[in-house]
């Protein structure tokens, strides 16, 4: 070895000269788009494909440089990928969960050999993402993907997944829908803003490097998010899984809709978030994270909220904080403008500005402080984008959530306080789907975070948020609808055949029902009523109340203020209420078999059997109340955290004409059991059954108002659901314009939807069999009426 020729490991220190490249040299974020000539194609069937004849974007960095093009797709090149992610995932669905387990896993290996390739790239397109984060959700996800069948039996991949996210949405929101969805065994098409559009790039072609089989990671890039639209216009496309800003969210939604698609939303981007100091808190530590979190180029705005006993204290900190900070570069001119006009309105406004230092002109602005902004103030709501940080006071915890709840946000909110006591009441009352104690912007997959209020109608992390990227196993995919062409102003104009009962010649009147709101039978605000018919049609066998829009608003102002005692009530409180409710229905059960029979027209045992499993369902129900409330995941650092599941709040239900006792039942008894207030919708053709199970209401201890029954033209009461701003959510079973037309509709406010159209008019259609359901179908109803909320309380 004395002739060796290879420098000694001192010679190596003494000069620091980089070793000779090798063919397995790691390339540069640099070098690989030098490598593709900084033109992006699409990825495909495991390969890049750059066509010709594309219109093209440029993505700049923070100094107006061009980093890459981006290429635009078109008709052709959606079909060729849609293609390719249905082979994708025959091959992928094929294989077992170890095995898909395995192939996730591998890519752990790859991304951190490659990491710093990949952090240079996010860094370069403002994309931000730490190769750590990913690693650690690959880990999470490669270990679900092996548990899935055994941990998560009776559910199956839903096939083609398309996930968008908009512009200005980082990696690791992209990835966290990506990579669960994967791990379920579903195929992906992504389709990337245009900042995150290279990063995930790079990473399929990564994956399938690593042994992705491929087809099932395809990349599609465009102008904008409505290009998911157009992928899930393909019939092997099963969900849209959305990220990013509020408005590109709706945009997407609305061009979905009518494709019989459900789209997962995800607002992350933009959300404005309560930062609130009790005056229990450690001040030095809060205005320390406030000046870590509230300056820099975000996906949120934060709001500080503080207490008014500290006021002085937690400003005097922020002025020698900032003292040295300096200002803050701007996106663009049209920024400056905006944050410009808002530091204006907020002085007219009576507020004071702290300040490091003066304004220049330019794009750039030092980070201001807006001392005693008002709550309801534009700035404050919806802050522009720039290093504003509005301050407002509270007086007490009951001010101080009525302020974190005021924004139309719900992603998440940080509250500082060394009273624990007081900072799980605070939590627990804040209607957001992220909370952190004495920290804030923690984040793993294992913590299940719903979007609450306009902050998105998904899932993410957790067992929790793997189901929507699963279906129930006995339910196979149905044809899906195409979108008609809907005058979306006009549906449910059309009026039902509209009678008032009447006697002047002697003969009997069929008899006349009323409809329940506000824990009282009533007639319609209308005074008139609709034809029931006899099951043959040749006759009229009873009237019901022509409800509408003014009936939905009082049955919507009763359940409002039930809902809130209902919801605090404990699990077993609410369990004794079904199991009476059960015990009342088993009580009336020969006037309600009858009604069921006349309406129906079938024999009386078949009757008397579905009053029979309507019992039955109330009581699993009542069962269900006090078993699954979440837990306490493991924390990644020092501390403890929370998961629990809560109540969506108002939900309309519109009901199926399949089986109308024992749907009504069972779809009423998912949501009463966890905490929420209903507003129902009868079936149009068989309401009798619902309006006979009125009288066991009545009777029962249910408070009065959190059920609500209307009955009427259903496009006419869907249309009045869907546009009342307090119901948050709304089941459905109906037509497929019908599902179009909520799709379209529901998106200001956001409402979670759950949609099922059906076949032919004839209730035959997404309806599954209510006699004899799967568990899976009741773990479904359970899940789409909770939304989940994480407490992170770290103890260093």
């Amino acid at each position: 070895m004395a002739d060796s020729t290879n420098p000694t490991v001192y010679e190596i220190f003494q000069s620091m000269e980089q070793g000779p490249a090798t063919a397995t040299s790691i390339p540069t974020a640099q070098a690989w788009l030098d490598r593709h000539s900084r033109s992006l194609g699409f990825f495909m069937d495991g390969k890049f494909i750059l066509p010709a004849d594309r219109r093209s974007l440029s993505l700049t960095d923070s100094k107006g440089g061009v980093v890459c093009s981006t290429v635009c797709a078109e008709d052709a090149d959606v079909s060729q990928c849609a293609s390719s992610a249905a082979a994708g995932w025959k091959s992928w669905s094929s294989l077992s969960c170890s095995q898909r387990a395995k192939a996730l896993l591998r890519l752990v290996g790859v991304l951190g050999l490659h990491g710093q390739c990949v952090s240079e790239l996010c860094a370069l397109c403002e994309a931000s993402c730490s190769p750590a984060a990913l690693v650690r959700l690959l880990q999470y996800y490669s270990s679900w993907a092996q548990l899935r069948d055994t941990l998560i039996p009776g559910w199956t991949p839903v096939g083609v997944v398309v996930v968008v996210s908009s512009h200005d949405c980082s990696l690791y929101s992209l990835m966290l829908k990506v990579l669960p969805a994967l791990a379920m065994g579903n195929s992906v098409i992504v389709v990337p803003g245009r900042s995150a559009a290279p990063p995930t790039l790079l990473l399929a072609q990564l994956f399938t490097g690593a042994g992705l089989p491929a087809g099932v990671l395809n990349i599609l890039t465009g102008s904008d998010v409505t290009l998911g639209a157009k992928v899930s216009r393909n019939p092997d496309v099963r969900l849209i899984a959305y990220c990013g800003n509020k408005q590109d969210g709706l945009a997407l939604c609305k061009a979905s809709a009518g494709m019989g698609v459900p789209v997962s939303v995800s607002s992350c981007v933009g959300a404005t978030c309560p930062f609130i100091i009790f005056e229990s808190a450690d001040i030095d530590s809060a205005v320390d994270e406030v000046i870590q979190i509230a300056f820099k180029k975000k996906e949120v705005h934060w709001v500080l909220c503080v207490q008014e006993s500290v006021s002085d204290s937690v400003v005097a900190r922020l002025k020698l904080r900032m003292a040295n900070i300096k200002s803050v570069p701007l996106s663009s001119d049209a920024d400056r403008v905006l944050v410009d006009a808002a530091v204006q309105e907020a002085l007219q406004q009576g507020a004071t500005l702290v300040q490091p230092c003066g304004v220049s002109p330019g794009a750039r602005y030092p980070p201001t402080v807006l001392c005693g902004a008002a709550p309801s103030s534009p700035y404050v709501v919806t802050p522009p984008p720039g290093p504003l940080l509005p301050l407002l006071m509270f007086r007490s915890n009951t001010e101080a959530v009525l302020l974190g709840n005021h924004s139309p946000h719900g992603h998440a909110a940080s509250i500082w306080t060394e009273d624990l006591t007081l900072a799980l009441e605070t939590a627990k009352s804040l209607s957001v789907g992220s909370v952190w104690v004495n920290s804030s912007s923690v984040s793993d997959p294992c913590f299940p975070v719903s979007g609450h209020k306009d902050s998105g109608t998904g899932t993410d992390g957790g067992q929790e948020g793997l189901y929507q990227f699963l279906r129930p196993s006995f339910s196979s995919p149905l044809p899906r609808p195409s979108p008609v062409s809907l005058e979306y102003s006009k549906f449910g104009t059309e009026a039902a055949q509209v009678v008032i009962p009447d006697s002047t010649d002697g003969a009997s009147i069929p008899q006349s029902y009323p409809q329940f709101v506000g824990g009282k039978a009533c007639k319609s605000m209308s005074g008139c009523s609709v034809t029931v018919q006899a099951p043959g049609g040749d006759s009229v066998l009873a009237f019901c109340p022509d409800g509408g829009r003014k009936d939905v608003r009082n049955a919507v102002e009763t359940a409002i203020k039930v809902q809130p005692g209902w919801m605090k009530k404990s699990p077993s409180a609410r369990a004794q209420s079904l199991y009476s409710l059960a015990k009342g229905l088993e009580s009336r059960r020969k006037e309600v078999s009858a009604s069921v029979g006349a309406q129906l027209g079938v024999p009386a045992e078949e009757a008397d059997r579905e009053v029979e499993l309507s019992v039955g369902r109330l009581n699993v129900w009542a069962a269900y109340c006090d078993k699954v409330q979440g837990g306490s995941p493991p924390m990644t650092q020092s501390g403890a955290a929370l998961s629990f599941p809560e109540p969506l709040g108002v939900v309309g239900i519109v009901l199926p004409d399949n089986a109308p006792l024992l749907s009504m039942v069972t779809v009423l008894g998912a949501a009463i059991a966890t905490g929420n207030a209903v507003v129902m919708v009868p079936s149009q053709r068989f309401p009798l059954p619902a309006l006979a199970f009125v009288q066991v209401l009545q009777s029962s201890d249910l408070p009065a108002g959190l059920v609500n029954i209307i009955t009427g033209n259903r496009d006419q009461l869907t249309v009045a659901l869907a546009n009342h701003s307090v119901i948050k959510a709304i089941w459905y079973w109906g037509s497929a314009q019908g599902c179009q037309y909520l799709q379209h509709t529901c998106t200001s406010p956001l409402k979670t939807l759950r949609l099922s159209w059906q076949q032919g008019g004839e209730g035959r259609g997404a309806a599954p069999d209510w006699a004899q359901p799967h568990p899976s179908l009741l773990e479904d109803l359970w899940r789409n009426a909770v939304q989940w909320k994480s407490v992170w309380i770290p103890t260093a």
